[in-house]
């Protein structure tokens, strides 16, 4: 027989507080790619731009291309020892740091060499940490048990991301500082930092496990297969086609990490080489913090209006902010208050969005009787790696219809001698036409996601404790 967990056990103290800290630590550790992989690659292992941008577009291709299966496999393979997603933040993420520093190491004065290590790095990294990080997601769901705990959960674990990013610009510079002076030179800094948090993201995801500890049925080990709750790819390929709120929301979510990432890319181009002006450091900093604020209230805000009313709320507030912004391009610092208000929304949006997800993974399991949460779950990550795509072309996009290229020589001496005169020369529309990849874009997305939630995604808090409710009984 299976070990059962205690029914409708309720959130601890510990698990609402500290849920959330694996996630701080596996930020720390991926945003050392996000801020400085290229950066590595082309000042560091001596690679040509070409050479760089190579290695970019095969290893996000092949990351892309895999972040759908990892919850499938979970949910298809034979469950663990601790449970069948609780095993995996201990059974992986012990092997990451090693792997992952090598993704930052240049081994060889041939490049090719090099790149050719680097890229199974970054790939080998990947593949280990997104079974656990699919694993950890799927806990909100599992240990949350209601919309309101999983909405707590999802908020918990939102503000410990997004304070990581406030983190980790002090934490970074305080690796490579040390190991630079220890080294006596620079070149093993980023390996270092990728080391160093991908230990902390270890520590974090062993948290995890401690304080979900009695959250998630344990399954009977020697049991028959059919009588193991495995789910098989038909059964997942159904709950995805079959599932209209889910597959709303995936398209819907894209809204939210267009935001982060189209955002995040093209601020430099707004504040410092469009408008000349010393709010970029200041935004970055302010940013992450409206995102820790966001995230913290989201429980409460989805506790009033439920998750559905606190993402459909933000999306909309978003947008409107984000337009006015784009109109008032010509004032820095009015554009500057406005998208931190915005991010505070993105904030809000990150924190309930996996609340939403877990829903749907109970929608599924009521129809269908078949779970496939672990799939559902992992589904997050694939409109984050189409944002990242579509990232690229809009944000090119944009500069090229603004004239950027006409400017760049200017540009780029003007700055690297910090005399900012040039902007009185630089015509209004290429300062709108960028001011638009900071704002008009990212606004009009939330826009399209927030009438494909609004009309679409039709699961309330009510209609989801029915479900759960009749799956209970069942038994």
């Amino acid at each position: 027989m299976s070990q059962q967990a205690p029914e409708k056990k309720g959130l601890s103290k510990a698990l609402k507080f500290w849920y959330g800290f694996g996630d701080f630590g596996f930020t720390l550790m991926t945003n050392v790619e996000t801020f400085y992989f290229n950066a590595f690659m082309t000042n560091v292992a001596n690679f040509s731009t070409a050479l760089a941008g190579t290695v970019s577009t095969i290893t996000s291709t092949v990351d892309a291309c895999l972040s759908w299966m990892y919850g499938g496999i979970i949910n298809a393979a034979k469950p663990g020892k601790w449970g069948r997603y609780r095993s995996w933040l201990i059974m992986l993420p012990w092997i990451v740091p090693f792997i992952f520093a090598f993704q930052f190491l240049s081994i060889s004065e041939n490049t090719t060499v090099s790149a050719i290590v680097i890229s199974v790095a970054f790939i080998l990294s990947h593949i280990v940490w997104n079974f656990p990080y699919a694993a950890n997601a799927t806990m909100v769901s599992i240990a949350g048990g209601t919309p309101e705990g999983r909405a707590a959960l999802s908020s918990s674990r939102a503000t410990w991301n997004n304070l990581s990013s406030v983190v980790f610009s002090y934490a970074f510079l305080g690796v490579t500082t040390v190991v630079v002076d220890w080294m006596g030179g620079a070149g093993y800094q980023y390996a270092a930092a990728a080391f160093a948090f991908g230990v902390v993201m270890v520590v974090g995801y062993y948290v995890h496990f401690k304080v979900t500890d009695g959250y998630e049925e344990i399954e009977d080990l020697n049991a028959p297969r059919a009588k193991q709750k495995m789910t098989t790819p038909k059964d997942m390929g159904l709950a995805l086609i079959t599932n209209k709120p889910l597959l709303l929301l995936v398209i819907a979510d894209l809204a939210k990490w267009i935001v982060k990432f189209l955002v995040a890319s093209s601020a430099v181009y707004y504040f410092t080489y469009v408008m000349g002006t010393g709010l970029q450091a200041n935004y970055v900093l302010l940013a992450n913090l409206a995102a820790v604020a966001g995230a913290f209230i989201a429980r409460y805000l989805a506790k009033w209006m439920s998750n559905r009313g606190a993402i459909l709320f933000s999306y909309l507030a978003m947008a409107v902010l984000m337009i006015v912004a784009y109109f008032m391009y010509a004032t820095p610092a009015i554009v500057l208050v406005l998208m931190l208000l915005a991010q505070c929304g993105y904030g809000i949006c990150y924190a309930c969005s996996p609340a939403l997800y877990a829903d749907t993974a109970v929608y599924a399991k009521w129809k269908s009787g078949k779970d496939s949460t672990g799939f559902i779950m992992g589904l997050q990550t694939v409109p984050l790696k189409v944002a990242v795509m579509v990232k690229s072309v809009l944000l090119n996009m944009c500069l090229g219809l603004a004239g950027y290229d006409l400017f760049k020589d200017v540009i780029t001496a003007g700055s690297k001698a910090k005399d900012f005169s040039y902007v009185a020369e630089l015509p209004a529309s290429l300062q709108q036409g960028v001011c638009g990849a900071f704002c008009l874009w990212p606004g009009i997305f939330l826009l399209a996601g927030f009438f494909i939630l609004l009309f679409g995604y039709k699961l309330t808090k009510e209609k989801v404790n029915e479900y759960q409710a009749e799956i209970d009984a069942r038994g």
